[in-house]
């Protein structure tokens, strides 16, 4: 049997979390690095977003780190357009309703939020706002994860999401991972690293 293995990788935007789809997308096979059979995503980020992704050929994984009895948390860097208020990010931390399935409403849990400034050494992007466009970078730190929570947090106090970058989960950090990197980690550190103890 082959050893099970583990990888973090900086997914770039326009890039689906996965390795096949019938649609015209960029995978995750078309990363610099040969994954071995049967690697597949924990969890997702969505096309539009980058930053941290978990891969793994352990099947156990996903069970594990999301629906285990401890939440886990992931940290997003988010860019929105305008100045955020301090009321705002009250606001946003104490929990607040978004969409969800078949019209109905989600009432985030309190999570943390915080204004940042602008990260250093990130990447460019292909499109760069025009320098008059007034933004904030906002830190936020979930340990709940629905389908693209982190952008109708923003856009329910009328703010547009820019630039969405997972930047951790528990204690795996991007740190100076660029888009396109790929690190491979041993069993034992990646299970410290997600505080999951059951194999």
């Amino acid at each position: 049997m082959q050893p099970l293995r583990y990888f973090i990788v900086y997914k770039p935007v326009n890039m689906v979390s996965q390795f096949v789809s019938t649609h015209q997308v960029n995978l995750l096979h078309q990363l610099d690095f040969a994954f071995p059979e049967g690697t597949h995503a924990i969890g997702r980020l969505d096309q539009n977003s980058e930053g941290l992704l978990l891969l793994t050929t352990n099947k156990k994984i996903t069970k594990l780190l999301f629906q285990g009895a401890v939440p886990h948390q992931r940290t997003y860097l988010v860019q929105v357009k305008n100045k955020v208020e301090p009321a705002i990010v009250e606001k946003l931390a104490n929990g607040i309703d978004i969409s969800a399935p078949n019209g109905s409403l989600f009432t985030t849990t309190p999570c943390l939020v915080q204004l940042v400034n602008q990260p250093i050494g990130l990447s460019i992007v292909d499109k760069p706002l025009h320098p008059n466009v007034q933004t904030t970078w906002l830190e936020i730190t979930l340990t709940e994860g629905r389908f693209h929570q982190v952008r109708k947090m923003v856009a329910a106090v009328n703010h547009k999401c820019i630039r969405l970058i997972r930047t951790s989960i528990e204690n795996i950090k991007i740190g100076v991972m660029q888009p396109g990197d790929v690190l491979e980690m041993e069993e034992e550190k990646f299970y410290q690293l997600l505080n999951l103890h059951a194999k």
